[in-house]
């Protein structure tokens, strides 16, 4: 089961640096990574429509009519209303949202967590190296790795099968 630790260690290992045993470490690749890991894979999650970090959720009104966001929601990609802040406005009685959310690193696809490593190997290089080279060819895997991860995702589904259409069983 992959950890927070494990990916930070992944990305260490891709700058041939010892990898972190613990996030209380006391050296710079450990402060780095207490410090950039969750804003760095929040990010990633909200650039693409993830299917492994897409949920729905129906929202029911608080005391103010408002639909409150819940707070592991990093992005909506589908509502029928008005998003202000952490609200959403809307005349219904309840409403359904479709949205990105924060995944536990242990859920996350091997596509995604060799992504997430390559990331975290960029913003740790130079603050760790200082090399301008390392960080060029870091950049090219990980473009290379978005592409292919995205193409993974997006073709993976589970096929439905088509009950009771009309112009199939016509044929049958």
């Amino acid at each position: 089961m992959l950890t927070k630790i494990d990916l930070c260690s992944m990305a260490l290992l891709k700058l041939g640096e010892k990898p972190i045993q613990s996030w209380t470490d006391d050296c710079a690749p450990a402060q780095l990574a207490r410090t950039l890991f969750g804003p760095i894979v929040d990010t990633l999650i909200t650039m693409h429509p993830w299917r492994f970090a897409t949920k729905t959720f129906d929202l029911l009104p608080d005391a103010h009519g408002d639909f409150i966001i819940p707070s592991c929601v990093l992005r909506i990609l589908h509502c029928k209303g008005q998003i202000v802040g952490n609200k959403i406005f809307s005349n219904a009685d309840n409403l359904r949202i479709v949205a990105l959310t924060r995944v536990p690193v242990e859920s996350f696809p091997s596509y995604f967590a060799s992504l997430a490593a390559t990331k975290l190997a960029i913003e740790f290089c130079i603050p760790l190296t200082s090399d301008q080279t390392i960080m060029r060819m870091l950049i090219a895997l990980y473009d290379s790795e978005l592409q292919s991860a995205k193409f993974i995702d997006s073709t993976t589904s589970v096929s439905q099968d088509i009950d009771n259409f009309a112009l199939i069983n016509a044929r049958f």
